[in-house]
């Protein structure tokens, strides 16, 4: 049993509301007790029966302390780069003068596919270890880059043993074969999705979380996803769904009509998809560094006047966005999007948590996990001025991890 407390935390960031001059006793992996450090009581039933025989007593300096951050999208499993295709994009190469000189995510696929499982995993490992040591304590991690049964179950066992590992975020696993249609498969688009489909039991079992289908064009359809969502959610995979990346291909609908537990990127989302999602319930993931890159950034703060859960991803993956920082995806938000300091925030904490099913995190409140972040700067207005807020400390079920 260890008891830690931690003390002269200047401004702390609850989740909820900010409390100043706070303290916060940590009994193992689990928050016990969190307020003004002027109302700490002396002793904790259960956890200890006088205050100064804590284990680990740690002073903060007057710093900002916030829960872990949680990143909702992500796709890390892959290999090797597409530096090239990103420097033919931002001079103006359209997507098929990119597929025609090797780019796209195939092309991704084609070189996942024949790197060895050893070097494949020692990539995602360091991924994995910058965002935890950037204040990222929660790691939504889709498969999606090998695109066959044995490749993509592979991927999710993969993410599930790294977890276990030391230094290691906590990993929410998404099952995303349906992320595109193979080479092997061309012209046989319908016998891909009923074999991604079929899988989605084995991905389970294997200990994948959610299913993702991704809707748009070149990718698939409503009902060619409706199909793999059923699927997933029929053997307990909770389903999501990339929506109006590009275009409005229904996706946001079927989130509506399913119960998804996340629309994800929605730069192309409507009013109307907004009135649905608020009114079903579904919440949106929205990613300001490859809205950015892509040129049409979601309407959030429509989203969050009308009511609708926002969470925050990086969507790392190697076409797009490299971002592991989730600090300067709040800072994104803040100027792209045009959010609150107290909203981005929130949504990297709360909302993440809202949209993976997990309860126990993204608040500091007792009885939940004690995944804390000491940050470089006194107000959480610092979100907003340094485009990438460093970590002191980050705390991962109690325990110091930097």
């Amino acid at each position: 049993m260890t008891v830690r407390l931690l003390t002269n935390i200047g401004r702390l960031w609850t989740g909820h509301d900010v409390c100043s001059n706070a303290a916060i006793l940590v009994h193992n992996d689990r928050i016990a007790w969190v307020g003004r450090a002027a109302d700490l009581p002396q002793s904790v039933p259960g956890v200890v029966d006088d205050i100064v025989d804590v284990d680990h007593v740690e002073n903060l300096g007057g710093a900002l302390v916030t829960p872990g951050l949680i990143d909702a999208h992500t796709h890390p499993v892959y290999a090797g780069n597409r530096y090239a295709e990103m420097a033919m994009r931002s001079g103006g190469s359209s997507s098929s003068a990119i597929a025609a000189a090797g780019g796209g995510i195939g092309s991704t696929v084609t070189v996942t596919r024949g790197t060895d499982p050893w070097t494949l995993c020692n990539g995602v490992r360091e991924r994995l270890r910058d965002w935890l040591l950037g204040g990222t304590t929660t790691v939504e991690a889709k498969t999606g880059y090998h695109l066959t049964r044995d490749g993509e179950l592979a991927d999710v066992r993969l993410l599930r043993e790294l977890e276990k590992e030391p230094m290691m975020p906590r990993v929410h696993v998404t099952f995303l074969a349906a992320h595109v249609v193979p080479p092997e498969y061309f012209g046989r688009q319908r016998d891909y999705v009923e074999a991604a489909a079929s899988w989605c039991a084995d991905a389970a079992a294997a200990g994948a979380d959610s299913v993702d289908v991704y809707c748009d064009d070149g990718h698939f359809t409503a009902e060619e996803a409706r199909w793999v969502l059923a699927s997933g959610r029929n053997v307990g995979l909770m389903p999501r769904i990339h929506a109006g990346a590009y275009n409005r291909r229904g996706a946001v609908q079927l989130a509506a009509e399913m119960g998804c537990a996340s629309a994800d990127l929605l730069h192309h989302s409507s009013d109307e998809d907004i009135a649905l999602m608020a009114r079903y319930g579904v919440p949106a993931v929205v990613c300001p560094g490859s809205a950015l890159q892509v040129g049409h950034l979601p309407p959030v703060r429509r989203m969050i006047a009308q009511g609708v859960p926002v969470a925050l991803g990086s969507d790392h993956n190697p076409g797009h966005c490299g971002i592991t920082s989730m600090s300067l995806v709040i800072s994104l938000a803040v100027a792209a999007f045009g959010m609150s300091v107290g909203d981005a925030l929130r949504a990297a904490t709360l909302g993440g948590a809202q949209v993976l099913g997990a309860p126990d995190r993204g608040i500091l409140a007792p009885g939940r996990l004690a995944d804390i972040v000491q940050w470089d700067a006194d107000h959480e207005g610092a979100f907003a001025w340094s485009f990438g807020l460093k970590p002191r400390r980050v705390w991962r079920g109690g325990t110091p991890v930097q």
